[in-house]
């Protein structure tokens, strides 16, 4: 710890003190003190506090809660650790500060303050549930729904008793491992609301978390719609005991549907606390009505309840009903299991509603298990009890009964004294497993208590999913992934209540209410709920196997491939059920999610996407490093020294055009000067230009260095920048059009840049335009990321279409082929692939033919595509008088005029002054200078028109061509030219091969 010397406090003015205090705070008109001992006027950054802490004061303080958390009440002044600067910076004591005096500290426990400001009406407490009553009450009321009572026992007369236990421990496997998957997600930091939305899309990210929360939620409001359905059934069924039907029995389940979806909206609205308390009730009315049944299986059955197929437990129908009797067109496996898949789906009702939890860490892993475990018991008690009671064909009429024996008489029943034969051949009998469907009410003891379990089960699902649809919408509203729906994020109340995701929610399920089929609506949502499970099973797998350090769910009891195999099978059982159905939400997944992937939204959860990413690229970039280079594979990886890459935005274009998804770019920045003062710019610019860089659409990084000057950053640069094999090999700059005007040390610099790039074996691409490159001077520099990323963005010629012009290659001295390589990418792309490329070299005019059909023979055998080859015959002719004296006034102000003094004199004058050209190195340059010029009269002659003129970039001999001699060659080389000239030079060798190994 950074300790300060610390005699006795003193009594009035000790403790913690507010950067404020010790910066001053006279004008805030408060008493002042004295200062602490050891903290007197300790110039801080930020809010950092000097603390008493073990005994002496210190800047430095304990672990605590809201050092970690991301979040604050309004109005709070955050409270941080303090930063690095503020523990290794000398203290400067300021006698006159002030102090106020704080509390010795104490660690947090995270929770708010209790305390209010003067004034402040306390907030309203939101309800907050536990594991028991907001988990484990409500995942069984949403799995105990209209299955249970009123599909069931249908399910076991067609599929058996053996086959539908097998229905519900599938059901349950998948519903296990999801739950066992969700409680490691849930476990893995502080969970809000949102639900199931917020964990799949925390832990895989927006892509997929947004397509699968927009399914869910709408999977939930259609839920709701099945159950109520079920609920309008029951209420049907007794008006049509009773001759009371309203209209006919398909228009009474819509009338009866749509006036409870409406009393359940009512319920909702008015809150938390009211949906909990009825949630409970529905829960005590669903165990008595349970334990009404299991009262009536033990009672013995009267004439009424054998005429319609019970008789107690018998073995014999217990043997009978546990193989299957398929009938109807719903009488396969997999369509009795889709029928009733939905009843095991409730497990997620509890993390639905993850915000108003108490500690939903503690409370959905628990709370969610245990319901499974129960709702499993009670179905394979139910599946079992009834199928050994209750035979599958019954006429329900008195008359039937026989002694007996009876010859002709076909039927378990036979045994039991009653024919069921007639109806049963015929499959017209209304009673019975397979063609009853409140059997649970015939059985029970007490049959108003079953229609009382129907209701509960049915209301508290429907209402369970009523709550559940808009909580998880209004999280996937919030974060605005998706156009349009915004308007449904906003919250009311105290437990910010989604009441217009409410009101679209019942809009949904009144428009599937109209189709009032239960088994028609059930299979719709499988789908959609089994996309949701295998996600969910995907995301812990996927988290665990990146080995990310931020995976520390605690709970342990998953396993990552039990959650694979969950997300495997859920899909394989969507397809098994309706393949078409499958496809279908597949299809709406990837579309949705090729939104998210195409929007980008600007969103950071650290989910394990982006853990995968770092995997696979770090697995790959060591990868890289064991495999050998060779020439077939070499691509462009450019070091580009932009500066701050929004000063030269056509530079950054021009490269990024021939490396876009084929190499690497970074783009170099030397910030020169005290690291002191550099240090702050560089980590705010930096997340700023590569945000620019992204906006822009340039695939590439952004790396700065601080240097005492720019030759010695970009020497740092080149030696440090990439991983691995994934390092750069071409040094692109711009071409320094002052350095007529600049400081001669400036030029100096920039041309042992070039010579500083050749000894670490680099190739130069040295790019000139006739209007220049940067725009600083337009442009601001912002060092605000948000700002810079925000600025309007400068075009430059390398985002137009180039049309049919040309794209002009001056092959002059063979560089190992860098000079054709680069135009051959930048050709390849879209907006220059109508530009015919022309190759010029250079040759003798009595053997053009020749030389032109050697050099036509070795394109053809690089596979360029390059056919149109100019031979330049009076490349050496001599240039025009006029340009000759124009390059003589170019280089007159950089000349020593040493030609009448002796070597020592010349060397005196030439101390401190490299960059100055004596007559003899003028003189053995002449023939290359002059060449230069003449090279100029030849691009104006043939390429004033071009797209891009490539040309090889002249190479000076270090220590013998002055900085100046050297600036003036490529000034007289590509001046007065429209097009953008790139001068090019490999390091000399191949980057291009005929040979297919």
């Amino acid at each position: 710890m950074s300790e300060l010397p610390c005699p006795e406090p003193l009594s009035h003015c000790s403790g913690r003190f507010t950067i404020s205090t010790l910066l001053g705070v006279e004008e805030a008109g408060r008493p002042p003190c004295e200062a602490a001992a050891g903290c007197e006027g300790t110039q801080l950054s930020g809010s950092t506090l000097c603390t008493r802490i073990f005994g002496y004061n210190t800047v430095d303080v304990v672990p605590a809660y809201e050092h970690y958390a991301n979040s604050k009440g309004v109005g709070e002044a955050r409270r941080g650790r303090p930063s690095l600067a503020d523990l290794r910076s000398i203290l400067e004591p300021d006698q006159g500060h002030l102090c106020v005096p704080v509390p010795e500290p104490q660690r947090s426990d995270g929770l708010p303050d209790a305390e209010e400001g003067p004034g402040r009406a306390p907030a309203p407490e939101p309800v907050r549930f536990g594991w028991v009553k907001g988990v484990m009450i409500r995942c069984m009321l949403n799995i105990w729904g209209v299955i249970l009572y009123l599909r069931l026992p249908w399910i076991t007369a067609q599929a058996g008793i053996a086959l539908t236990w097998l229905i519900i421990l599938i059901s349950v496997t998948v519903t296990t491992i999801t739950g066992l998957s969700i409680s490691a997600i849930s476990t893995n930091g502080k969970v809000k609301s949102g639900g199931t939305y917020f964990l799949i899309s925390r832990s895989l990210g927006p892509e997929l978390g947004g397509s699968i929360g927009l399914i869910f939620a709408f999977a939930n409001a259609v839920a709701m719609a099945m159950h109520t359905v079920g609920f309008a059934e029951t209420v049907r069924d007794l008006l049509q005991e009773h001759d009371a039907l309203m209209v006919d029995p398909t228009n009474d389940i819509r009338i009866i549907g749509v006036v409870t979806v409406t009393v359940l909206l009512g319920i909702s609205l008015a809150g938390m606390e009211w949906e909990a308390k009825a949630q409970v009730l529905f829960f005590l009315v669903i165990l008595v009505s349970f334990a009404n049944y299991l009262v009536g299986t033990v009672i013995p059955a009267t004439a009424e309840k054998q005429a319609k197929g019970f008789f107690g437990y018998r073995a014999d129908i217990f043997v009978q009903n546990l193989a299957p009797s398929w009938r109807g067109p719903e009488g396969s496996f997999f369509s009795l299991f889709s029928i009733f898949f939905p009843s095991a789906t409730g497990i997620l009702a509890g993390a639905n509603i993850s915000g108003d939890l108490k500690d939903p860490a503690v409370a959905i892993p628990k709370g969610t298990l245990m319901a499974i475990f129960w709702t499993t018991i009670s179905y394979l008690l139910l599946s079992a009890t009834i199928g050994a009671c209750v035979v599958r064909d019954a006429s329900g009429s008195l008359n039937d009964s026989v002694p007996l024996g009876l010859p002709g008489c076909e039927g378990l029943a036979c045994s039991f004294g009653w024919n069921f034969t007639d109806c049963a051949q015929q499959h017209s009998c209304p009673y019975g497993l397979s063609n009853h469907y409140q059997s649970m009410s015939m059985v029970s003891g007490f049959g108003p208590l079953i229609m009382a379990g129907i209701f509960g089960a049915t209301l508290s699902s429907a209402l369970a999913c009523l709550i559940s649809a808009p909580k998880v919408f209004q999280c996937l509203c919030k974060d605005q992934l998706y156009p349009l729906i915004g308007f449904f994020g906003k919250g009311y109340g105290k437990n910010n209540e989604p009441i217009r995701g409410y009101m679209l929610t019942y809009v949904i399920a009144v428009g599937f209410i109209l189709i009032a089929e239960l088994n028609a609506i059930a299979p719709i949502i499988s789908n959609f709920f089994l996309c949701s499970y295998a996600l969910i099973n995907f995301s812990c797998f996927h988290a665990s196997v990146t080995n990310s350090p931020g995976w520390r769910p605690s709970f342990r009891y998953y396993s990552k491939w039990a959650a694979l195999f969950g997300a495997v099978i859920s899909v394989v059982i969507m397809f098994l059920l309706t393949w078409w159905a499958a496809l279908i939400t597949l299809g709406i997944v990837v579309f949705l999610l090729g939104y998210v992937l195409y929007k980008k939204p600007d969103v950071n959860w650290g989910s394990s996407m982006q853990a995968s990413s770092y995997n696979m690229a770090l697995s790959y970039s060591v990868g890289l490093s064991e495999v050998d280079e060779h020439i077939k594979n070499y691509r462009p990886q450019c070091l580009v020294l932009t500066g701050p890459p929004n000063f030269r935005p056509a530079l950054v274009d021009f490269v990024g055009t021939f490396t876009k998804n084929l190499s690497l770019m970074i783009c170099g920045n030397v910030l020169i000067g005290p690291r002191k003062q550099q240090m702050p710019e560089s980590r705010l610019s930096s997340d700023g230009h590569s945000r620019w860089l992204l906006k822009r659409k340039i695939k590439a990084f952004y790396s700065d260095v601080l240097a005492e000057d720019l030759r010695s950053g970009v020497q740092m640069l080149m030696q440090a920048a990439g991983l691995g094999k994934m390092r750069p090999n071409i040094l692109a700059l711009g071409y320094k059009r002052d350095w007529q005007a600049a400081a001669p040390q400036s030029v100096e610099d920039y041309v042992g840049i070039l010579h500083d790039a050749f000894d670490f074996k680099y190739g130069v691409c040295l790019l000139r335009m006739k209007e220049g490159q940067n725009v600083s001077r337009v442009v601001q520099a912002h060092t605000d990321p948000g700002e810079l990323a925000a600025e309007q963005q400068a075009s430059t010629i390398f985002q137009s279409q180039q049309g049919k012009k040309t794209i002009d290659i001056y092959w002059l001295f063979d560089d190992g082929g860098l000079t054709l390589l680069i135009p051959y990418l930048l050709g390849r792309k879209k907006r220059w692939g109508k530009c015919k490329i022309r190759v010029f070299v250079g040759g003798q005019i009595n053997r053009m033919d020749e030389e032109r059909k050697a050099i036509v023979s070795l394109l053809g055998k690089f596979r360029l595509g390059f056919h149109e080859v100019h031979v330049l015959p009076d490349i050496n002719q001599k240039p025009r008088p006029e340009h000759i004296k124009r390059f003589d006034d170019l280089v007159a102000p950089f000349r020593l005029n040493d030609s009448f003094k002796d070597e020592a004199a010349v060397g005196e004058m030439r101390h401190g002054c490299p960059w100055k050209i004596s007559d003899e190195e003028l003189r053995k340059h002449r023939a290359k200078s002059l060449r230069q010029v003449r090279l100029n009269e030849i691009l104006l002659q043939h390429s004033q028109d071009a797209a891009l003129i490539a040309i090889t970039l002249p190479v000076g001999r270090k220590g013998r061509c002055p900085s100046s001699l050297y600036m003036a060659w490529l000034e007289s080389l590509s001046r007065d030219l429209r097009p953008p000239v790139v001068l090019t030079r490999g390091n000399q060798e191949n980057v291009l091969t005929f040979y297919c190994q």
